[in-house]
């Protein structure tokens, strides 16, 4: 679904502009959206401030950019992962599915926390177009866990998504936090009790 969102970040990614991107992808998420200045990813990306500016237009622009090209990625990847490792099971098994997925790409893509939770924290107008990027991927998970909670056979598919949705964020902050072992295992209980719950069978 495109959103006014999705719109208002998406320039022309010219050689530049890719450069741009990917300095920032990685400098914001290491280091935090408000540490990092224009000036640094200039010189990460072998650029001038003004072509930063010409192609994106203001660093919240760009801020929204990076948001928005993590959560086509996740997008791709979540649903492709899953139908990967549960190929031939229920779609319960998919339910539980996103949660090894979730520990695969917390893993490798995420390991200081969800990208869009450590922004959120930072981000706190609640007008800045990267807010809107997270809401918008927020609820997208939310949509793709009740469809699957939907084909689950779930008595009322809508409130075991919200759960899902709850105990895959929690995993992702306290992951962030290293306050739980593993929480992703943990989460993954939970969610089996709330799929047995929910007589989510099929």
């Amino acid at each position: 679904m495109t959103t006014q969102a999705t719109q208002t970040v998406r320039p022309r990614l010219t050689p530049a502009a890719r450069r741009i991107l990917d300095a920032a992808e990685t400098l914001f998420y290491n280091r935090g959206i408000t540490a990092v200045g224009v000036d640094l990813i200039a010189r990460r990306a072998g650029v001038t401030k003004k072509t930063i500016y010409d192609r994106y237009g203001s660093k919240d622009a760009l801020v929204a950019a990076y948001l928005h090209r993590r959560d086509e990625r996740w997008r791709t990847w979540l649903p492709a992962e899953v139908e990967r490792t549960a190929a031939g099971g229920s779609a319960r098994d998919r339910i539980l599915a996103t949660f090894d997925a979730l520990a695969t790409w917390m893993d490798g893509q995420s390991p200081r926390g969800c990208s869009f939770v450590n922004a959120a924290a930072e981000l706190t107008d609640p007008g800045h177009e990267g807010r809107r990027v997270i809401a918008d991927q927020k609820h997208w998970l939310r949509g793709y866990l009740r469809e699957l909670c939907v084909r689950a056979g779930a008595a009322d598919p809508g409130l075991l998504a919200d759960e899902l949705l709850l105990i895959h964020e929690g995993a992702t902050v306290l992951y962030g936090l290293s306050a739980v072992p593993d929480p992703v295992t943990v989460s993954r209980r939970l969610a089996e009790a709330a799929l047995l719950r929910a007589g989510c069978t099929a």
